[in-house]
């Protein structure tokens, strides 16, 4: 297949001989399956990436949100806050759970709005069981300050899904320093890949060891297999944890190129983009289209040039599974979801490839 022909994706994983012989390394060391040294060395750094103390690496950003569930014991006593605008692993396993799930329309920035989550949590009655789950979209950090400063005054959880934003900080913090806890995805298109793989980032000494427990099925330290609670079989595997170290060693250049990307979509895109908020890491760069039908006559020029790109997520309190969730707000998701493309932003992209995407969005 030529050049001009081949696929562009969205953001497909940066990887290549460093991660191939971090692998082969780990592989040789006979640490195969969990865990091993290059575990415990991918948490002690990714730990130090987020401003935490502790990390605890497990088999995916979902597993991380529903061992912080399992922690929190949250069920249907809960009700768990979290944006609309979001990938519908954020509120998963609070679903499973049997939590009552309440959406927040976003702001400008396509974060949740804090003026309407204050109203939620206004509506809710004293000493409810409370989760807040605030979401660093396409890589740009929510307001961490104000959400934090709400759930103290009206006695809520804060955790931050920072599946999306590796890398990236808000006001001097690092991505998923807020809260009780923050949570990482590296999956295969995130800023860094470990194929497939999760973190938990926390400075609960105490949620750490749990998590970590639960996550190797709640072993007891015993010569035998002694269980006095049912865990997970969540833990991340030694090898993924040598790419992720080598994809963490190429962690500034991958930023510095993500952030060129959009650049150049700043400079080269003659319409709205979604604007970063100051320290995102650029994971997906967004456009904003004048309408519904100019977002789909785009994408079908991608579609016809082989060129990945798809609409924004489409707002939870638009799925059919939560139709009878409560919403506070939605126009504005909404109105992102109808108008929004994100565009192929992969660390990998060449002077070609912008050459063919440049002919789609001219």
């Amino acid at each position: 297949m030529s050049n001009t022909n081949k696929r562009i994706f969205l953001s497909p994983p940066f990887v290549g001989a460093a991660e191939r012989a971090a692998a082969k390394r780990a592989f040789d060391s006979g640490y195969v399956a969990p865990c091993g040294p290059q575990v415990d060395e991918f948490e002690r750094r990714l730990a130090k990436l987020a401003g935490r103390k502790y990390a605890v690496a497990v088999s995916s950003g979902t597993a991380a949100i529903d061992l912080l569930m399992a922690e929190l014991g949250v069920d249907e006593t809960w009700t768990v806050i979290a944006p609309t605008l979001t990938f519908i692993a954020t509120v998963g396993p609070a679903f499973h759970r049997g939590a009552k799930l309440v959406f927040v329309d976003s702001d400008a920035t396509g974060n949740i709005d804090v003026s309407l989550l204050e109203e939620v949590l206004k509506s809710l009655r004293v000493n409810h069981k409370i989760l807040v789950i605030g979401v660093d979209l396409y890589g740009n950090c929510c307001d961490y300050g104000a959400i934090a400063k709400l759930c103290r005054k009206f006695g809520a959880v804060f955790v931050t899904d920072a599946a999306e934003a590796v890398g990236a900080k808000r006001d001097g913090r690092p991505a998923g320093s807020a809260g009780l806890a923050g949570v990482y995805s590296f999956n295969g298109n995130k800023i860094i890949t470990t194929s497939g793989g999760g973190a938990i980032v926390t400075d609960d000494r105490g949620l750490a060891e749990r998590a970590r427990k639960r996550a190797q099925q709640s072993r007891e330290k015993c010569v035998w297999y002694e269980h006095r609670e049912v865990g997970y079989n969540y833990r991340l595997s030694n090898i993924l944890a040598a790419i992720g170290l080598s994809q963490l060693d190429r962690l500034p250049a991958i930023l510095k190129k993500r952030k060129s990307n959009y650049d150049w979509y700043a400079r080269n895109f003659k319409g709205d983009l979604l604007s970063p908020t100051p320290g995102a890491n650029h994971w997906l760069t967004v456009a904003v289209l004048s309408s519904c039908r100019e977002r789909d006559k785009l994408l079908r020029r991608f579609k016809a040039a082989n060129i990945e790109a798809r609409p924004v997520w489409k707002p939870l309190h638009l799925q059919p599974v939560f139709a009878k969730c409560r919403v506070f707000g939605g126009e504005v998701a909404e109105a992102l979801f109808e108008r929004g493309v994100c565009l192929p932003s992969g660390t990998g992209l060449k002077s070609g490839d912008f050459a063919r995407i440049a002919a789609c969005i001219s």
